[in-house]
């Protein structure tokens, strides 16, 4: 398992003539096998944070760091779940999830052997030959997702992954992941707009704005957790009203 470190970390971006910050001094450090959600308003730097874990980019200030290792670049080690599947359209589930393997082990029937396997954790025993056009978008995030996990990733990074899913698939969704974090706890790191969403499935959330983390908030309560609940309702009206704190402080200018 590894934790997760941003120290003093500035992200600058180029928009024509003007030099937009995405991160101003951010400073977290997520626990290792903790399951840490990122909220905020578009354009807060919730997925410039996420990549910068990934090492798809690299900060202009501070340092990155997940194990006590510097991040420069992408690795193993850390993997991505985007919104969109991108599974490749010519393979099966199981080649799909085989090529996440590709740099790591040699055989090609290793390689299906334990993509086989790992559909089988996220409930795709049955769809294994199957392509991409033949599964459904709940189908197809769960390959996405099983491509991850079967290079047993020290860190996940997941950025809305279930945005694109009607309200049903996406229940069976959260439970999935509430499934493999309790049998895997490994370190995760999931982007979403839904507060609801975030409680349900964190240890800890943390809310951005203007390129700073606002806040972080300790989700005290036991799996499966109950959204009708009067304490559950409190601390999502308490974090609802820190992002719209965030968003009255960045519109005025403070």
């Amino acid at each position: 398992m590894t934790d997760v470190i941003f120290d003093d970390v500035d992200k600058r971006y180029r928009q024509g003539d003007r030099q937009v910050h995405a991160l101003r001094g951010c400073s977290l450090h997520i626990r290792q096998g903790e399951f840490f959600s990122l909220l905020g308003p578009s354009g807060t730097g919730k997925t410039t944070l996420l990549n910068l874990v990934a090492g798809f980019e690299t900060p202009d200030g501070g340092r990155v760091t997940t194990g006590a290792r510097p991040v420069t670049r992408p690795g193993r080690d850390r993997a991505v779940v985007f919104q969109a599947p991108t599974l490749l359209p010519w393979l099966t589930a199981r080649d799909n999830v085989a090529q996440g393997l590709r740099g790591s082990i040699r055989s090609r029937s290793a390689r299906r052997a334990a993509a086989t396997e790992q559909l089988a954790e996220v409930g795709l025993a049955d769809a294994a030959a199957r392509h991409p056009y033949q599964m459904s978008g709940g189908m197809q995030q769960r390959v996405g997702i099983a491509r991850a996990l079967v290079m047993n990733p020290g860190v996940l990074l997941m950025d809305e992954p279930f945005a694109a899913l009607d309200s049903y698939v996406r229940k069976e969704m959260q439970q999935l992941i509430v499934r493999l974090q309790r049998e895997r706890a490994v370190t995760t790191v999931f982007v979403t707009h839904s507060v609801e969403e975030a409680l349900l499935l964190s240890t800890r959330v943390g809310v951005m704005a203007a390129g700073r983390l606002a806040d972080v908030f300790e989700v005290p309560f036991e799996h499966p957790r109950d959204v009708t609940s009067p304490e559950f309702n409190e601390l999502r009206r308490t974090v609802l009203d820190r992002i719209a704190a965030g968003v009255r402080s960045e519109r005025s200018g403070v």
